[in-house]
């Protein structure tokens, strides 16, 4: 219970301090390439439950269709940890390119951890087939809810792809505590005050 009072308290905090910020996203997303402003994307959450993590879009409309329709792009995707460098994806906007350098595309996951889909802090939201990665240990990680920032995530440009990616998000979710949840959050803002690189 004070887990989830922190998040929505915390989530709540954040969506009125970066509500400029989600708005003026919003707004280059419209003017850059139209509709639709935000994307939403099938992950899987806690005890397995599959959920819809939202995103302002950062691609083309057609980005998921484009994957499926390219072999080559869809095997360097799976061989990659199910996502693409972002200088090597084609359907990445020249508005979204901005939007992922400073993280802003991230900011509607708040309204994720407020209707309980997701937490602050936890594992990064998976797609089933990253289950595979987990092996064994996929329940230990269906144990948490997936965060908008984790173990992993606060390691900036140094997140280390799978195995080393489960191990880290394991160990998070097998001693996690308040204070490493807080720790995590510190950590954080540094990382997202540099930006993301274009890796």
């Amino acid at each position: 219970m004070l887990r989830r009072f922190a998040d929505v308290a915390g989530a709540a905090i954040l969506l009125v301090l970066l509500s400029p910020f989600l708005l003026l996203g919003a707004a280059a997303v419209f003017i850059g390439s139209g509709r639709p402003i935000f994307f939403r994307h099938a992950r899987v959450g806690k005890a397995g439950q599959l959920f819809y993590c939202w995103k302002l879009r950062t691609m083309v409309a057609e980005a998921e269709s484009d994957l499926r329709r390219a072999p080559l792009l869809h095997r360097a995707y799976v061989e990659n940890g199910f996502k693409l460098p972002n200088h090597t994806d084609p359907r990445i906007t020249g508005v979204g390119r901005w939007l992922r350098r400073t993280y802003v595309d991230e900011i509607p996951q708040l309204f994720n951890v407020l209707a309980g889909s997701m937490a602050l802090v936890g594992p990064r939201p998976i797609v089933a087939e990253e289950l595979l990665h987990y092996g064994p240990d996929a329940d230990v990680l269906l144990a948490a809810k997936p965060g908008i920032v984790g173990a992993w995530t606060s390691r900036g440009r140094e997140r280390p792809d799978y195995p080393e990616r489960a191990r880290i998000e394991l160990d998070y979710v097998r001693h996690r505590t308040p204070f490493r949840d807080v720790s995590i959050l510190l950590r954080t803002v540094p990382v997202v005050l540099r930006g993301q690189d274009e890796s």
